[in-house]
Formats: structure tokens, sequence, C-alpha cells
């Protein structure tokens, strides 16, 4: 069997191994089958492309009427490759890591929240219930008892802080079992998925503290109160299951105080770039729990946007 064929085989295993949809799976394969066999004919090594190789192939596709977003999924098939290559020790270095497609609109990242604004988020979200706002609402019926109330409100306040101090995903926080919490450790577990990474992540004290009254105190409470058997860290008080109810919640009472937030990726996405600011690229990778660098490189340009925006509001031009 040809090199070139061991290398495709060998991807492909790879790929599901990491967890790829079929169809993802399928498409990066035919993409590296098409630039394997135009390196063949440029007469060119798999092991010796060149980031100027990477970008006249490059070239050959956009002549032969290929779309900026076509040409964006060719590099990325490609640039997984290189990363299989270099997990095989094959290459040392990735030939398309720089590769940027013209035309391509960038998705724009949200807002991003200082440190400081995050904090103050957190502080400023109350677990007690003022008896005078409940009496203020239109339809008091749609306000559940004040005792449950407070103990979603104990429940929100960990989610919070999980995702200001952890940036934990929606997603992730919804799976969380009792097992996760290394409580005496002071870190927390996250499973990994198809999307992400696993990771273990060191708690703030606060939140070790935290964590253990509401284990032992208000998640016993919540259960109770509602007649549920779960495993999960975190109970709804309400007849649901659904874990976005109780999100979507909680960012509805957090942007009554502070109008700019949208929703819990925002402040995601403010996290992990903060963290750039203070962390390697690899160190935020794993924190973030991103299977490639290249998904923690894109919130670099918040660093970048910041800095341009700074340098307009200190030194306009004309």
């Amino acid at each position: 069997m040809k090199v070139e064929n061991i290398y495709l085989s060998k991807f492909n295993e790879w790929l599901i191994i990491k967890r790829f949809a079929s169809k993802t799976v399928q498409g990066f394969c035919n993409t590296v089958k098409h630039f394997i066999d135009w390196l063949e004919i440029e007469n060119i090594e798999i092991e010796n492309a060149s980031y100027n190789d990477i970008l006249a192939f490059v070239s050959y596709q956009r002549k032969r009427g290929n779309k900026p977003r076509t040409l964006q999924l060719y590099t990325n098939a490609i640039k997984h490759f290189y990363n299989f290559l270099q997990s095989e020790e094959a290459v040392t270095e990735n030939p398309v890591s720089n590769v940027m497609i013209k035309g391509i609109k960038r998705k724009t990242l949200h807002e991003i929240l200082s440190p400081e604004e995050l904090e103050t988020i957190y502080k400023n979200y109350t677990t007690t219930i003022d008896v005078e706002e409940i009496k203020k609402t239109k339809n008091t019926r749609c306000v559940p008892p004040q005792r449950n109330n407070e103990l979603a409100r104990k429940r929100n306040k960990i989610i919070l802080g999980l995702i200001i101090y952890q940036g934990i995903r929606t997603e992730e926080l919804a799976k969380l079992e009792l097992q996760d919490l290394q409580l005496r450790e002071g870190k927390i577990n996250i499973q990994g998925s198809i999307r992400t990474e696993g990771r273990l992540l060191k708690l703030e004290a606060h939140q070790v503290y935290d964590l253990m009254d509401y284990v032992h105190e208000i998640r016993k409470q919540i259960l109770e109160a509602t007649k549920k058997n779960s495993n999960k860290v975190f109970i709804s008080v309400g007849a649901s299951l659904n874990f976005n109810n109780i999100m979507a919640k909680l960012i509805k009472s957090i942007r009554a105080k502070h109008p700019k937030i949208k929703d819990a990726k925002q402040i995601r996405t403010s996290v992990i770039t903060n963290w750039l600011k203070k962390h390697n690229l690899r160190k935020v990778q794993y924190m973030a729990g991103h299977r490639y660098v290249s998904s923690t490189e894109a919130y670099q340009l918040n660093n970048i946007e910041e800095l341009q925006d700074d340098i307009k509001k200190y030194h306009p031009i004309g």
C-alpha cells in the first residue's frame, strides 16, 4: 500500500477516535484525498509541503471556481490532516496554521466584559427575595413560593460562579453529576463530549464552601420539595427537567441589573478572552475544553479588536 493511502486510512481512524461526525470524517478524507492527488501531480511529498504549497493549492482550487467558504472548508480539513501527521511525528510543523482565506466574513464575538465587570455581576446576584419587589409584580401568580425561589437563587449563584470563574458551558453544567465534584481537592471534573475535551478545573475557595453547602443542604431541600430523584448536580425547583429553563431565568435576572448581558455565551467568551491576557494559548485551550487550538485562537480576535479600539480612542486619525 502506498504511503499516501496509509496516511489517509490512519487519518480516517484518527478522526473517528476524535469523535468527529461520520459526515465530517467523510468530507475531510475526500478533501485530503484531492489534496494528496494534487501534491503528487506537483511532485511534492506530503511531509515536505510548505505554507507556500498550501497557498498554491488554494489558488488552484480558486481558479477552478471554488468560493471562499469552500476554500475555507478545504484548508480546515488539511489543517486537521497535518495535526494528525504531527501526532504521528511525521511532520514537526503544520503548514496550514497561518493560512487565512480572503473574502470570509469572520463571526463577530460578543462584547467583552472585563474581569471587574464579571466580578460585579457575580457579587450583585442576590440569593434573598425582596418581598416588596414581589408585591410590585403585575402577575403575582407567576411568582413561585418565596422559599423555592430562594433555593433557586442559591443554586443559580453556584451556576453563575462556575461560568464566571471556570468558563463552563451551559450543556456541561446540565450534565454535571455529584461524582464530578471533587470538593476535598477543590476541583471540578468536566466530562468530555463530541465537541469538547474533558478537563479538571480548580475551584475558588469560596466556591468550595458554597458548593458544600449547596450539595448538603440546598440541593437536598430542592429534591424534597420537588419529589425528584436525580444524580445531577443542578435540579430545577419546578416540574420541568429542562436545564435551559434554569439558564433562561438566570440570564433574565442578571440582565435586569446588567442590561449589556446578552446570554451565557457572552460571559464565557469574556472569561476566555480575559484568560488569554494572563495565560499561554495551550493552557487556555485546556481550561476552555477546546479540542483544537484554532478554536482558542479565535478568541484572540477580541484582544486585537480591543487594542484597535484603544488606538482609535487615544490616537484618533484626522
